[in-house]
């Protein structure tokens, strides 16, 4: 039997289907549950269940401990509800989440960003639209059936930014796995004109319009483009929302639009400040900025962080240690912190 599903404070609803996942579920009715890998690899998904009882599939154990598990923490894309359930999560509000489409996608522009990073520009169709908010992320949906997740690292009005007579288009940031059968594709055999499968928008790690409070962006490696894709939306806005950018990279030539970077803070000077951080400087690289794990430079230049909301993307390790420490030492509410943790489909296994 189907079981319904309630989230507080919204009390928004929705019908989980026998087997189906709680986050699956939400996703299909449209309800902004938060979310990234999908796979019990990132702890986006980790709520609180106020009431109702849910089995779970496999997970990363870190992820959900004992004491989570004896609070009534869940992952909801693990967990299948055993009846009707009630979960805590802030993250819903009462606004209509962006409908998932499928889609086709033309290649129109390859360009290698880095040694590692290519740039991959969409064609999309001009006649059934994509909508998604700054932040989200779309699948590529492959020939054998499985999936691969990227962030649009373009905001939402950039589709439309040619006019009426111009194709919609968005841009991906693509990190290369050596062995990686998506990624190896993109960096071998795919070129200009092809035709991909997509679907979206998902995530729950988007720009949250409704606060004025100071935003911290944390970022590593690719996770910045949806740092980008953000930092672009608030200057389209017009926001004057006080905006710090902290971007670590293992060298200085990972920090592949630097330049970008630096460009638009001079754009947004009143609001745009951009830190730079890079972990394994060697001696040739004559670097001479911020050296380090990216999260404690942003903890040690901000010690307070209670009126601030962060967003942090990259890799799962920084992502945790950055909201451990800055829940735990700089006083960050926990329903302010943000994020999407990027996994590979290794990792995710």
């Amino acid at each position: 039997m189907s079981f319904t599903i309630t989230v507080q404070p919204s009390g928004r609803s929705f019908v989980a289907e026998p087997g189906e996942s709680l986050l699956a579920a939400s996703i299909r009715q449209n309800i902004g549950l938060p979310y990234s890998c999908k796979e019990g690899a990132c702890g986006a998904c980790k709520c609180r269940k106020l009431a109702g009882e849910v089995t779970h599939g496999p997970y990363q154990e870190r992820l959900l401990s004992a004491a989570d598990v004896a609070a009534g923490f869940v992952l909801t894309c693990r967990a299948v509800a055993q009846s009707d359930v009630t979960l805590q999560a802030r993250q819903v509000t009462r606004q209509e989440a962006f409908a998932v489409k499928k889609m086709p996608a033309r290649v129109v522009l390859l360009e290698k960003l880095s040694h590692d990073v290519m740039l991959l520009k969409l064609q999309l169709p001009a006649n059934d639209l994509l909508q998604y908010h700054a932040g989200q992320y779309v699948e590529f949906v492959l020939r054998d059936g499985s999936r691969r997740c990227y962030s649009m690292a373009s905001a939402p009005h950039t589709l439309t930014e040619g006019g009426a007579a111009a194709a919609p288009m968005v841009e991906l940031h693509i990190r290369h796995m050596p062995g990686g059968k998506f990624t190896d594709h993109v960096f071998g055999a795919m070129k200009e004109k092809d035709i991909l499968r997509i679907e979206g928008p998902f995530g729950g790690f988007y720009l949250r319009e409704d606060s004025q409070k100071p935003i911290l962006l944390l970022a590593s490696g690719t996770g910045f483009a949806p740092a980008k894709a953000m930092l672009e939306h608030l200057q389209h806005t017009r926001s004057t929302r006080a905006v710090a950018l902290y971007w670590g990279a293992r060298r200085p030539q990972d920090l592949y639009l630097d330049a970008w970077v630096k460009a638009k803070q001079a754009e947004m000077p009143a609001t745009l400040r951009y830190v730079p951080v890079v972990s394994d400087a060697l001696p040739q690289d004559h670097w001479t900025g911020r050296t380090g794990f990216v999260h404690l430079a942003a903890l040690q230049d901000q010690p307070d962080l209670s009126g601030h909301e962060v967003y942090a993307c990259g890799a799962p390790a920084m992502v945790q240690a950055a909201q451990r420490d800055f829940v735990a030492q700089a006083a960050l509410p926990e329903d302010a912190f943000f994020a999407d943790a990027f996994t590979s489909a290794a990792s995710g296994a």
